[in-house]
């Protein structure tokens, strides 16, 4: 296994893979540390992770970019782009990750916060929860994949409805769009999330990672290849060491032991 000793914003615990996406100074805004820690970690521990946890660290999730640090970038252009760009690279990260990603959502998560909220697999919210695009309020336009990944979510006028108007989504709104999963007490959003992304990572991970293959090959496949896609893929999956024991627990009344699975 790659050590991450040395990466002070990721963990891996029991499987599960915590990245600490903001901090705590600057009002909550994104950590470039954590993104470049969070991309180095997923592109190098492999089988490793189970599950991902995406955490905020202070009073909000992510309040978006550090505004400050870009007004006093001697080329705000240059500045920026570079964020950006260190950005994507732990976005394309984590979208490639075959593992299942979970947010713990709680306070705030504008600008790059929603951005990686409408990325995660799972996304668990507080009551007290909102949601922002953030990005026409400084006269910016969105980073961090928002105006691939809203549409896909919301649909395309609902979407350019929320990035135009910067609509603020309280808790209940984002549920019922599709952009969080479900709401907890706020103070148990990090206890949640954190509960779920163990039961992910003792679950099936090649159920989960064949899964989210073949999502993302929906994105451009036609019916007909994704018929294909799904007819190979459970083929793989039924000559598993995870799917021979799910379908032998099933068949022997038993509940199945996928980690003992995995390690066969």
């Amino acid at each position: 296994m790659t050590s991450i000793d040395d990466l002070s914003k990721v963990t891996l615990d029991e499987g599960v893979l915590r990245i600490t996406i903001s901090t705590a100074a600057n009002g909550t805004s994104l950590d470039g540390e954590g993104m470049e820690q969070g991309a180095r970690a997923l592109e190098t521990l492999g089988n490793d992770v189970g599950s991902i946890l995406l955490v905020g660290e202070g009073a909000n999730f992510c309040a978006g970019g550090n505004v400050r640090a870009f007004a006093s970038a001697p080329d705000r252009g240059e500045y920026v782009g570079q964020v950006a760009r260190t950005f994507h690279t732990f976005v394309r990260a984590l979208d490639a990750a075959p593992a299942p990603v979970v947010a713990g959502v709680h306070g705030w998560a504008a600008g790059a916060g929603m951005s990686l909220v409408c990325l995660a697999d799972v996304a668990i919210g507080g009551t007290s929860t909102k949601l922002r695009p953030a990005y026409p309020s400084i006269g910016f336009t969105p980073d961090g994949g928002m105006s691939w990944t809203l549409p896909r979510i919301v649909g395309a006028a609902r979407a350019r409805e929320i990035l135009l108007n910067d609509s603020v989504l309280g808790g209940d709104e984002a549920v019922r769009l599709g952009i969080l999963t479900r709401l907890v007490g706020d103070d148990e959003v990090q206890e949640e999330a954190l509960r779920l992304a163990r039961t992910l990572a003792h679950g099936p991970s090649s159920s989960y990672s064949g899964i989210k293959e073949l999502l993302r090959s929906s994105r451009t496949n036609t019916l007909s290849e994704q018929l294909d896609a799904e007819a190979a893929s459970i083929a793989r999956a039924a000559n598993g060491p995870i799917g021979r024991e799910g379908v032998d627990a099933f068949v022997e009344k038993r509940r199945p032991d996928f980690v003992a699975a995995k390690q066969a």
